[in-house]
């Protein structure tokens, strides 16, 4: 039993179809550089101003991936929040984030599962008007209850 949930955590006991949260970033430089760092991918197209004013982008873009943390951060902090359980998720990247871009990335619960435990929920990034990531992810929600 999950006895001293945080604030923002929510239950598959208290969800609903439609519920939705949100967050905004302003991805900056160091965010870029710090990703390319952690994960090793020193692509030049998100480093180098020279090369990716060259490249279909015409300037330096962030990491699609960085963007889709993002949507991670929205599900493992707010919906559900600690104590989910990840077990899948889907990607399209529609246009690129660059760095000094706001992005809004917002989760919205479509299915649940109440017997397992399991929520699909609809993701999307957005930048301004322009939805840059959209997809889904399937999580294990925590529970009031005994598994």
């Amino acid at each position: 039993m999950l006895d001293n949930l945080p604030r923002g955590t929510i239950c598959i006991e208290d969800m609903a179809i439609g519920l939705r949260r949100y967050l905004r970033k302003q991805v900056t430089d160091n965010d870029v550089q710090l990703f390319a760092e952690v994960t090793t991918d020193r692509n030049p197209v998100h480093l180098d101003d020279t090369y990716a004013r060259e490249t279909i982008f015409a300037g330096r873009i962030a990491h699609g991936m960085l963007t889709a943390g993002l949507i991670s951060a929205v599900i493992g902090e707010q919906l559900p929040g600690h104590g989910t359980v990840y077990l899948g998720q889907t990607l399209k990247f529609l246009a690129p984030v660059r760095p000094g871009d706001v992005v809004h990335a917002e989760v919205e619960v479509r299915e649940i599962d109440y017997a397992r435990r399991r929520v699909t929920l609809d993701c999307h990034c957005a930048v301004g008007d322009t939805v840059v990531l959209k997809g889904e992810a399937l999580v294990m929600a925590p529970s009031r209850k005994f598994d």
